[in-house]
């Protein structure tokens, strides 16, 4: 009885955790933005990071408490209402009355006050909250920026990793028509074992290489879903970008076992030259491949960067908060000058009494040694903002010339690829053709497919290499294409959000 009772709560147990496991896949697949089979565009990719990202969400909370603060600050500006209401319970000792009482006594005061003037001092706080408001802002589109760089980065990064998938399958395909190759050379008696073992190799080694390859795939779509912000994402492919444009195509290759035919010149067509019959073999591995010329030198990379950059705008911005918080430190030392107005009524023993006042005051609170102390510090954050805006500087100007030194180095190492992976084309070609008529040997064709191979690998590196640190530019100097559209939509997400969850 007990083992039934036992068993029937572990049933019960996995019937909830597979109802809280649908529950919760129902709940994500619902506000997923991505459908199965989606092709999705780079920019599309962006848009979904831009309205699901949680940092840039929590910058626009940022903004909007930043704003909220200016508010605060004018406040001061306001006029200040106190009220109160009380009772008094007093003893009342008379001796010529010859008696004692107790009696309870009302009273009522309302008082309204009014600054009028703190000799600057609430202004500067103002102008220091709005400041404050406008870094809050800037921090926002650099957020923006950050993630548009991100998810580049993670789209050229898929590009790439399908790329060479496409590359080490086509590999596969050439061991494994290598191997049925020398396989039927052996059993006729014109290769030696030891070719047969090495073309057996170097088939498992390709095939090895092809499931790292395809892993590596999947774990580049997994950082472009992390970078857009999408768990529990259907299966979807992303379009080439124009520097980024290879043949997505693959053709496989109708491989006939080799042992079929007692003669090598009698094996059909597809099979005979699968060697070359793949689109990635046979052209190369990027088409039309094309890509405007960055329209900037280094140096007006380094102005735009100056005028544009948004973390700077943020850093100065802070800067001038910072000295209007001096300003206001400094003013401590002034007096304040205020007005107010104010109504009573106190209920006595023997009578009540109402009162009415209007009253100006100048008034001082100071501790001169604590403010001395306060304007030293105010002066050094000045200066600390000031050095971090120097020293953004210098990195900015680095990091620049790095990424512009990159990009060019890349853009001039592509077509010298390019034309490597032709090269090695035609040594794999010459090889293998020496290797049939028995002019070559095994490894002058493996070493063939090797260099064919590493060639297309680096050539696609190259690629890939020159799409980020173009971005990184791009990043560098502010330069993102449609920015504020984008940074509208996400605007645009955050209200509807907003809006979502008063309602709710």
């Amino acid at each position: 009885m007990k083992k039934i009772c036992k068993m029937l709560f572990v049933f019960v147990l996995i019937i909830l955790a597979c109802t809280r496991v649908f529950a919760i896949d129902r709940i994500e697949l619902s506000t997923i933005p991505i459908k199965e089979g989606d092709m999705l565009t780079l920019e599309e990719c962006i848009n979904i990071a831009l309205q699901r990202s949680p940092a840039i969400k929590n910058y626009r909370y940022n903004y909007e408490m930043a704003k909220h603060n200016v508010s605060i600050a004018k406040g001061e500006y306001s006029p200040t209402i106190s009220a109160g209401a009380g009772y008094a319970h007093g003893f009342n000792s008379n001796k010529r009355r010859l008696g004692s009482y107790t009696r309870t006594l009302p009273s009522v005061d309302a008082r309204l006050q009014q600054l009028i003037w703190n000799f600057g001092r609430t202004s500067a706080n103002i102008r220091m909250e709005k400041f404050y408001k406008i870094a809050a802002e800037y921090d926002f589109y650099q957020e923006v920026i950050d993630t548009i760089f991100d998810v580049k980065c993670k789209y050229y990064a898929v590009l790439a990793a399908k790329a060479i998938v496409d590359i080490d399958k086509a590999n596969v395909q050439i061991n494994e028509r290598n191997y049925q190759r020398t396989k039927a050379y052996f059993e006729e008696g014109i290769k030696s074992k030891i070719d047969l073992v090495n073309a057996e190799v170097y088939l498992s080694d390709s095939k090895i290489t092809l499931v790292q390859a395809e892993n590596d795939y999947k774990n580049a779509i997994v950082s472009l879903n992390n970078a857009m912000y999408v768990a529990f994402a259907p299966q979807y492919s992303i379009k080439n970008t124009e520097t980024f444009n290879f043949k997505y195509d693959y053709l496989p290759v109708s491989l006939v076992k080799i042992t079929d035919y007692k003669d090598i010149s009698d094996l059909p067509d597809a099979v005979y030259n699968a060697t070359f019959t793949t689109q990635v073999e046979k052209t190369e591995i990027l088409k039309d491949y094309v890509f405007k010329k960055f329209p900037y030198s280094f140096d007006e990379a380094i102005k735009l960067a100056y005028e544009n950059r948004w973390d700077l705008k943020a850093l100065e911005a802070t800067k001038n908060a910072l000295k209007q918080y001096l300003l206001y430190v400094k003013r401590e030392y002034y007096p304040e000058l205020s007005g107010s107005v104010g109504y009573g009524f106190v209920n006595r023993e023997l009578y009540s009494n109402n009162s009415f006042d209007i009253a100006v005051e100048i008034s001082s609170a100071l501790n001169p040694f604590q403010t001395k102390h306060k304007i030293d510090n105010a002066k050094i954050q000045v200066e600390m903002a000031q050095n971090d805006i120097e020293e953004l500087k210098q990195n900015m100007f680095f990091d620049i010339q790095k990424a512009y030194i990159d990009m060019i180095t890349y853009e001039k190492q592509i077509p010298l690829n390019e034309i490597k992976v032709r090269q090695t084309l035609e040594n794999l070609e010459l090889a293998d053709g020496r290797y049939e008529v028995g002019l070559g040997d095994f490894i002058e064709v493996q070493d063939a497919k090797v260099n064919y191979n590493n060639a297309q690998n680096t050539y696609i590196q190259t690629i890939y290499d020159y799409n980020v640190s173009r971005a990184t530019l791009e990043r560098e100097i502010s330069l993102q294409e449609n920015t504020i559209k984008l940074e509208d939509k996400a605007n645009a997400e955050f209200r509807r959000n907003k809006r979502k969850n008063k309602n709710n």
